[in-house]
């Protein structure tokens, strides 16, 4: 019998990881590996299975030595922790196959993988599995075509303890209708959205319920409403079930923006227990918008529509999460106040921002690199890294961008909280959702809280809770939500930044020490004082960083490492063109 090791790699720390947020409550991931669980459904009754997720526990060198076999899914974010679990495999000598976003569109980068399968599996992972058992598994699977996801088995949420997760999650529809730039959702899943049955879907909520799941669910879905009909057939399914069971689970999704414009399916979606929905806004700007062929946030007859948008959601029940982006073709130095300003006056706390990426295989990476702006550098773990030559000067969207996050998540989060009351003046979330809860848990995620935010942040959290607790008292596990969500987005801008300016600081410290031409009627002892006191400015800074900043695949150790090697191989250069010509040195040297 075949022991199949499902691993979930670790994913570096991000605006929507919550990991800060979730130490406060002991919860250790925001979701569970949803890919791996469902292809854990597709094995057949003869394997054992285990499921090790390292963001909630460590890969242990007995795991490896109980496996047959170690499969992977991942995404992007993910790459370094799996090339890591890729070599610890090989060392192992147990076989590695790796699926799921990331190898699906980057595999020709990844070594040391003994199969690939790529793509959907729904239709292809029988047959891997059947030629890996006749010693016949090619080194490459790939799935072509869009498989109905009406095949789609219900994941195995048993091989996971469900008490390690603030979240779990369910998929309904994959795909997009919209065509995106920048998106590489479309390519992955194509723009006819494929849906599961309601049966399917209350199925898989049946599952969680039984296994003893209360609380959020997220329909991860790449844009709920991309199949109108088949969402309005399914939100009635959803809502008998929950009233049922007296609504045991509050649901969220993503969403275009163009739900706002669907009154009928905003009911629906509040009556079945939606109360959030994420929406990728990315700028107010409607020429970066266009330009981004995102048409569908701009009207043609209202000058404000992402802002009536924002407002309608949010008057419909449900709470409205942004995402933003900077670095847009046709984005002036204007847009960085106007994010702050729309965020600001929508009210929509949970808003990260983010520095685009041109991502491998979309059209906007194919535009880049039929434009030459491409920059040959691997995609980073930190939110604070371009691959593309952007339209506005590199300086001034990072320092524009330093200040929007200051600006949204600011070290006395007084922004913040003014955003999240701004919120609740306008959110009108269904009564069916806001059930009186327990006391002294409320109580005691109202303390978690308050133990780990700073003195700076006491007064601001202090006055948004009085407000709270005066004006809108059943908001209350709301607002204790959000303010620990606060303290996460303010710690994870400034680890961004830090680790940002201490790779700048590297840069600027070897661009000096390389153009420094040394006096020749100076010693070679001046010049090593003046690489010496280079490596301790930059060691001074990287000890300031905070430990806490730091996580696997932040890069900093290495990329202090490589410093010092450029800095002692330049004054190597020197000294050996000293002797070389030891009166001759001259401002040609660099």
């Amino acid at each position: 019998m075949p022991n199949a090791l499902l691993v979930y790699p670790e994913q570096p720390p991000t605006f929507w990881g919550a990991e800060y947020a979730l130490e406060i409550s002991r919860i250790k991931a925001t979701f569970p590996p949803l890919g791996l669980l469902t292809v854990a459904a597709m094995f057949p009754a003869h394997y054992t299975l285990r499921v090790v997720d390292m963001n909630v526990m460590a890969l242990q060198d007995a795991d490896l030595a109980w496996a047959d076999l170690v499969f992977t899914s991942t995404m992007i974010t993910h790459h370094l922790s799996l090339q890591a679990v890729v070599e610890r495999c090989n060392d192992a000598g147990v076989p590695v196959v790796a699926g799921g976003p990331h190898p699906t569109t980057f595999h020709e980068d990844i070594a040391g993988v003994s199969h690939f399968v790529l793509g959907e599996v729904e239709e292809i992972f029988a047959e891997f599995l059947r030629d890996l058992e006749e010693g016949a598994a090619r080194p490459l699977y790939r799935e072509t075509g869009k498989p109905a996801v009406t095949r789609t088995p219900i994941p195995r949420f048993d091989l996971i303890d469900m008490k390690n997760y603030a979240t779990m999650s369910v998929q309904f529809s994959r795909g997009c209708p919209f065509d995106c730039e920048f998106c590489d959702i479309i390519k992955l899943y194509g723009r006819v959205p494929r849906t599961k049955s309601p049966e399917q879907v209350v199925a898989e909520l049946d599952s969680l319920y039984r296994l003893g799941w209360r609380g959020p669910v997220f329909l991860v879905d790449d844009n709920f409403i991309g199949n109108k009909r088949d969402a309005m057939n399914v939100l009635p399914a959803i809502a008998a079930w929950q009233k049922a069971r007296r609504y045991p689970f509050t649901l969220i999704t993503e969403a275009s923006a163009n739900l706002a414009l669907l009154e009928e399916l905003m009911d629906a979606m509040t009556e079945a227990g939606f109360d959030t929905v994420f929406v990728g806004i990315e700028t107010p700007n409607p020429e970066a918008l266009l330009k981004t062929k995102k048409q569908q946030n701009t009207s043609k007859t209202e000058e404000n529509f992402l802002f009536s948008a924002v407002r309608k959601i949010q008057q419909h029940g449900m709470q409205v999460q942004g995402g933003f982006i900077l670095g847009l073709d046709g984005d002036g130095e204007g847009v960085f106040d106007a994010q702050i300003e729309f965020i600001q006056q929508t009210g929509i706390p949970v808003a990260p921002i983010y520095l685009l990426t041109a991502l491998k295989g979309t059209d906007m990476y194919a535009r880049m690199k039929a434009e030459n702006r491409l920059l040959e550098t691997q995609i980073g773990t930190n939110g604070m890294y371009l691959n593309f030559r952007t339209e506005m000067d590199y300086d001034t969207l990072i320092e524009g961008y330093k200040r929007v996050i200051v600006s949204l998540y600011d070290p006395t989060l007084e922004r913040y909280f003014e955003r999240c009351l701004t919120l609740f003046q306008h959110w009108k979330p269904a009564p069916h959702l806001r059930k009186s809860g327990n006391k002294d848990k409320t109580f005691a995620a109202l303390m978690g809280v308050r133990r780990c935010l700073s003195a700076r942040q006491m007064p601001a959290f202090s006055t948004f809770i009085g407000k709270v607790s005066r004006d809108y008292p059943r908001m209350l596990p709301d607002a204790i939500y959000l303010a620990a969500l606060g303290y996460h987005f303010e710690r994870i801008g400034r680890q961004q930044i830090a680790i940002h300016d201490f790779l700048s600081l590297l840069r600027g410290e070897l661009e000096t020490f390389r153009a420094a031409v040394p006096d020749p009627a100076s010693a070679v002892e001046a010049f090593r004082s003046r690489r010496q006191a280079s490596f301790e400015r930059a060691r001074k800074h990287y000890e300031s960083i905070p430990d806490e900043f730091r996580y696997q695949g932040d890069g900093l150790h290495d990329a202090l490492a490589s410093f010092q090697c450029a800095v002692d191989r330049r004054a190597s250069a020197v000294a050996h063109s000293r002797e070389q010509f030891p009166v001759a040195l001259g401002a040609g040297d660099h």
